[in-house]
């Protein structure tokens, strides 16, 4: 075997970037990661911020009909992409009569036959709010009325800024945040009451 020169042996240089090439892959993964999470906390306080400011707006009687509450959803919109542009936002209303029937969201009183959690195959239920549906969490949709409590439920889904999880294989991976508040909605009148209960079957 033939030895290399004694000062050869002993010549370090470049070591340090052969030792650099080791570690910069993992280096410049767990950049990618803090960077990602660090965006994803940063759109997460931003998008609560602006749907407390729209949901508030929304309580206010000038602003209870579906034109003006699609203006506040655009303001949102705007806002929302102005951090990611390439973004799909969702708006879901629910209103209730009270705070403590929105806490529980409980589905309406229903025979669940085949034992599936679901109001379906013709099974009977109470339609508590008569809108001739089966609600899942007791809630009808939109901002409702005086003094109902509504649910603002706003879900923001985008490309990741940072494709950490596209390097690891996932060619499909988005980041997705929900906002979600409650208020009451100004007490401008008196408050509307549900008639009694009607008793439907869910859609076969």
């Amino acid at each position: 075997m033939i030895r290399a020169p004694l000062p050869l042996a002993r010549d370090r240089r470049g070591v340090s970037a052969v030792e650099f090439g080791f570690i910069a892959p993992t280096f410049c993964m767990v950049l990618l990661g803090i960077f990602d999470f660090g965006h994803t906390l940063y759109m997460r306080g931003a998008l609560q911020g602006v749907v407390q400011k729209s949901a508030r707006d929304s309580t206010l009687e000038s602003n209870t009909t579906a034109g003006q509450q699609a203006i506040l959803d655009a303001r949102v919109r705007a806002q929302v992409k102005a951090l990611a542009n390439n973004s799909t936002v969702e708006f879901k209303r629910r209103y209730y009569r009270t705070f403590s029937d929105a806490a529980a969201a409980s589905a309406e009183d229903w025979t669940d036959t085949n034992n599936n959690g679901r109001c379906d195959a013709g099974e009977p239920y109470e339609d508590a709010n008569n809108n001739s549906n089966w609600d899942a969490d007791g809630g009808n949709d939109g901002q409702g009325g005086a003094k109902d409590a509504t649910v603002l439920t706003v879900t923001v889904t985008y490309p990741r800024m940072f494709p950490l999880l596209k390097l690891l294989g996932d060619n499909t991976a988005n980041a997705k945040i929900v906002a979600t508040t409650v208020l009451k909605n100004q007490p401008y009148s008196d408050q509307g009451s549900y008639a009694a209960p009607t008793r439907r079957n869910c859609p076969a």
